[in-house]
């Protein structure tokens, strides 16, 4: 009897035809694939109850800081927080909005989550720059020229608008052109722009037009500063120029490349 064929043994060792069998570590990579699932399930069930159905996050106290003129309580007041509610569900915009309405004072406030229990809200006060008369109070005014409060006294080392207008000729025509609103904005570039060394002791902005606006200092000294542009330069050439002639009582920097100091 003839023996088998060579490609016959072959076929023998290989064994029948057909897909290759499972191997074990396919089947413990499965395994392992099945158990991470099945755990993120659980872990993301857990997480959502922890933060939406656990009385370990809810909210319990609301901390205020960075208040100047301001209390804690009135900014709690205006906040209000909802006491109580899931640390995750507090709308932060919400109180934003709610403290802006309420306490134009502020300029920016921060509302963080402070977990596990605390809603933070971290204040920053509009500082003002220009004070204007309102019958027998002031109008504070900000940077932005936002008027923001109104007081029954005058905070110290803060200027007062000084209305120079008259009815008639060219200051008149600068009203009627500009408006009083752009007018008090340019005194507020004019104050927000006067050197620190001479801000402190600045009694008033004076407007007489647009271009017209000059300081009157607690000495006696004056300052014409002309409009409000070009601030930062007349800045310094009016802290030069003091230094330069310190005895002089009247400052011109209208022109800050051609400044000019008399009096003395």
């Amino acid at each position: 009897m003839a023996g088998s064929t060579t490609a016959e043994r072959g076929e023998r060792r290989r064994g029948p035809s057909g897909p290759p069998p499972v191997r074990p570590v396919r089947r413990r990579r499965l395994r392992v694939i099945v158990v991470l699932a099945v755990a993120l399930v659980f872990l993301g069930s857990g997480t959502f109850w922890l933060l939406y159905g656990s009385d370990l996050v809810r909210v319990e106290r609301v901390s205020v800081s960075g208040t100047r003129i301001l209390t804690p309580g009135q900014v709690r007041g205006a906040a209000k927080v909802p006491l109580g509610e899931q640390l995750v569900s507090v709308d932060t915009e919400a109180i934003e909005a709610r403290l802006a309405r309420a306490l134009p004072r502020i300029d920016t406030v921060d509302v963080v989550r402070s977990w596990p229990h605390e809603i933070a809200l971290k204040v920053t006060e509009r500082t003002p720059v220009l004070l204007v008369r309102k019958g027998g109070k002031y109008v504070e005014v900000d940077d932005e020229g936002v008027r923001y409060a109104t007081v029954s006294r005058a905070p110290e080392g803060v200027p007062t608008l000084k209305w120079a207008v008259s009815r008639t000729g060219s200051t008149a025509a600068s009203v009627r052109r500009f408006g009083g609103d752009r007018l008090v904005r340019e005194a507020v570039r004019v104050a927000g722009a006067v050197p620190a060394s001479v801000a402190h002791a600045t009694r008033s902005v004076k407007v007489r037009s647009y271009d017209d606006i000059s300081l009157e200092l607690t000495d006696g000294r004056t300052v014409d500063w002309g409009s409000g542009e070009k601030g930062a330069a007349k800045a310094s050439t009016l802290t030069a120029l003091m230094k330069a002639a310190p005895g002089a009582r009247h400052f011109d920097v209208s022109v800050p490349t051609a400044p000019a100091s008399s009096g003395s």
